[in-house]
């Protein structure tokens, strides 16, 4: 029975890591046409605000992932 529970752990693991590394090509390719987009509206604020709140989510999760303050993320980004 343990051996089935770590088994199965596994699987499980490897399944949401390959999710998340499709998930986060899925990103790029969104991150590029948003691109492309603000370069044709070139005085439109809001694909920044768009940004702006992908940043935060996106420092949410490293903090998340890693057990460090945003803050010493938000520094890490200022070098």
């Amino acid at each position: 029975m343990k051996n089935e529970t770590t088994r199965n752990a596994q699987d499980a693991y490897a399944a949401r890591a390959n999710d998340i590394a499709r998930l986060l090509d899925v990103l790029q390719m969104e991150l590029d046409k948003h691109a492309t987009a603000a370069k044709a509206d070139a005085k439109c604020w809001g694909k920044v605000g768009d940004l702006g709140k992908l940043r935060s989510d996106l420092m949410d999760l490293v903090a998340f992932m890693s057990s460090v303050d945003r803050e010493q993320i938000e520094t890490f980004l200022a070098e």
